[in-house]
C-alpha cells in the first residue's frame, strides 16, 4: 500500500465528512476528485474506508457526496438528537417532520424522472402536497393492506396535521419555524434541510443543492421504503390502467 495514496484517500474522506465540496470543475478540492477518479488504489481505499464507517458514497455530475448509512450512530442522527435539533418534544412531532421531508424529497424526485423541471419549492407548496398526501392516505385506509401499527401511525400523523392551523396570529406576516402551525412545521423542515446543505434558500424559495440531487438519484432509488409503496400505489395503478390493450 502506497502511503501517499493512503493519505489522499484519507484527505477525501475527511473533506466529505465536514461537507467540503469535492468536484471535478470547481472548488479547492478539484485535485482530490482527480485522485479519486484516476488512481485506482485511492478509489478502492476511499470506498473501503467509507464502508467500514457505514457511509454511503455517491457520484453525481462531477461531484462526490456522502451520507450516513442506516443506524449510523457516529455520523447520523438518532431520533432524540433530531428532536433536540428541531426543537421538538414528542415522537409524533418528529415523525410528522419526517413525513414533510418525504414530501420535499418526493417533489424533486418525481421532477428528476419527468420532462418537467421544478426549480424550487416554497412553504405553501409543501403544505399543499402534505394536505393532498394525507387526504389520499385517510381516504384509502379501508382498502390499503396495512399493518395495524402503520394504520395507527398514519391516523395519528394525519390528525396532528389536520388539527394545526395554517398560521397563528403570533406569526404575523413572516413565516417563523414553530410547532404551532402548518407553516411553522414547514419552516422547521426547510430550515433543517438548509442547515444540512441539502437545500439553498433565497427569499423563502428553497432550491435543491447538488448534494440533495445526488442523494435523491442514488439513495432514494435504493431505499424507497414502505411509505413510497403506500403513497404511490394509486399512481402505479393509474399508470397501468392507461397502458394500451395488448389485444389478448
Amino acid at each position: 500500500m502506497d502511503s501517499r495514496n493512503l493519505e489522499k484517500a484519507m484527505d477525501i474522506i475527511s473533506a466529505l465528512l465536514i461537507n467540503e465540496e469535492i468536484h471535478r470543475d470547481r472548488g479547492a478540492n478539484r485535485g482530490l476528485y482527480e485522485e479519486y477518479l484516476s488512481n485506482a488504489e485511492v478509489y478502492d481505499m476511499v470506498h473501503l474506508m467509507a464502508g467500514k464507517m457505514n457511509l454511503c458514497l455517491y457520484e453525481y455530475q462531477g461531484g462526490i457526496y456522502v451520507s450516513a448509512g442506516e443506524e449510523n450512530r457516529v455520523y447520523g442522527y438518532s431520533n432524540e438528537e433530531l428532536k433536540r435539533l428541531l426543537g421538538l418534544r414528542l415522537n409524533r412531532e418528529l415523525y410528522l417532520c419526517y413525513f414533510l421531508i418525504y414530501q420535499v424529497v418526493a417533489t424533486f424526485y418525481h421532477d428528476s424522472a419527468s420532462d418537467t423541471f421544478i426549480e424550487y419549492m416554497g412553504v405553501e407548496e409543501l403544505i399543499h402536497n402534505t394536505d393532498s398526501a394525507f387526504a389520499k392516505l385517510t381516504a384509502d385506509l379501508e382498502i390499503l393492506v396495512l399493518k395495524e401499527m402503520e394504520e395507527n401511525s398514519f391516523k395519528t400523523l394525519a390528525l396532528l396535521w389536520e388539527e394545526l392551523p395554517l398560521v397563528t396570529g403570533e406569526e404575523g406576516t413572516g413565516i417563523r419555524a414553530s410547532r404551532n402551525s402548518k407553516r411553522g412545521y414547514s419552516k422547521l423542515v426547510f430550515n433543517f434541510l438548509v442547515s444540512q446543505e441539502l437545500l439553498a434558500e433565497a427569499e423563502e424559495r428553497y432550491y435543491p443543492t447538488a448534494r440533495f440531487r445526488a442523494l435523491i438519484t442514488n439513495y432514494y432509488e435504493e431505499h424507497r421504503g414502505r411509505l413510497f409503496e403506500i403513497l404511490n400505489r394509486e399512481e402505479e395503478e393509474d399508470d397501468a390502467a392507461d397502458q394500451p390493450d395488448s389485444g389478448e
